[in-house]
């Protein structure tokens, strides 16, 4: 593979489902030792409450603003390839709501990569989960600013 390979492979916002075999082959390379996928699921709970609906929404800059996150991964980590996918609209309880996935030449590297991409995505992309209790309280939980 060439040097000047582009590392970000897959990087979107989308109302459909999620697939991990989409975002896990887009991370393939064969200089890739080890490779790190996290997903991300819609639980039945939170906080001690049943949760009974569960929405994202975005801000219209949330790809843009994704992109930055995984350029500042891909900067401070050894990359060969990374992806990161996540849902807006109406989930369901098992949906895939966020996958993230990194390879770097050695697991630690890609596993480090994974974590920051995960952690600096849901704190600083503009998206919003919107859930609806079972006692009929809601809550938006915010992800990034703009």
């Amino acid at each position: 593979m060439s040097e000047n390979h582009d590392p970000i492979r897959l990087l979107a916002i989308r109302d459909t489902p999620l697939s991990l075999d989409e975002v896990y082959e887009a991370v393939g390379d064969d200089a890739a030792g080890g490779t790190t996928v996290f997903v991300g699921t819609v639980r039945d709970h939170d906080g001690g409450k049943h949760v009974s609906a569960l929405e994202y929404s975005c801000h219209p800059t949330a790809e843009r603003e994704l992109r930055r996150v995984a350029e500042k991964v891909v900067a401070d980590f050894p990359v060969r390839a990374l992806a990161a996918v996540h849902r807006v609209g109406r989930l369901g309880i098992t949906d895939k709501a966020v996958i993230v996935a990194v390879s770097c030449a050695h697991r630690g590297e890609a596993f480090a990569a994974a974590r920051r991409l995960i952690d600096d995505l849901k704190h600083e992309v503009p998206i919003w989960k919107h859930q609806v209790f079972a006692d009929g309280e809601e809550e938006w939980v915010g992800a990034g600013s703009c």
